[in-house]
């Protein structure tokens, strides 16, 4: 094995605890479940580090990191949506972004050109917001409850910024294919 193909096996390596995460999640054994979220979220800076740092990006490596993340993130809402731990709206919200994201990405490469998407500084927010609320959740059950203010104050902040990056999606890559194929505003 070439060593440029580490990052990518870690990634894949993130999507396989994807079961067992929500397995613990929906079995109620937070604390296990908040110890492999956690190890995936640390196994997503390894790979993004070595990937920079050795100059091992790859083609793949493009699209198997982001679709490693929305996996564990979607699927982790959804599992405490069912618990009842988050809000269904919410996770509606959060679902629904991701959704719009990716129809657009798949009609704008179908109906234009394939593109290298890079993402916007606040979906880099969100993301980070959506695993803080994650691990927040995970620890205020498994390891220490946590105010409920504190809980409540972050699903808010969660929602705000699904819907306002995902916005920011929808305007820029609007406007991106309104340019080129140049279509009347």
């Amino acid at each position: 094995m070439d060593a440029r193909h580490i990052p990518n096996l870690i990634t894949v390596l993130r999507i396989l605890l994807v079961y067992p995460v929500n397995y613990f999640l929906l079995e109620r054994r937070f604390g296990l479940a908040l110890g492999l979220f956690v190890l995936a979220g640390l196994s997503d800076g390894l790979d993004g580090f070595l990937a920079k740092h050795y100059h091992w990006q790859s083609r793949l490596g493009s699209y198997l990191d982001p679709l490693a993340d929305k996996l564990l993130l979607v699927s982790s809402f959804l599992s405490l949506a069912w618990l009842g731990l988050v809000p269904v709206w919410l996770t509606a919200a959060v679902v629904l972004r991701d959704g719009v994201i990716l129809a657009g990405a798949i009609a704008y490469y179908f109906l234009l050109k394939p593109f290298e998407g890079q993402p916007h500084w606040t979906s880099k927010v969100n993301t980070f917001l959506q695993l803080l609320l994650v691990v927040s959740v995970l620890f205020s059950q498994g390891v220490w409850p946590l105010a409920e203010g504190l809980l409540f104050f972050l699903i808010l902040v969660v929602l705000v910024t699904s819907l306002v990056s995902g916005a920011i999606y929808v305007h820029v890559w609007g406007s991106r294919y309104l340019r080129e194929t140049g279509s009347p505003r």
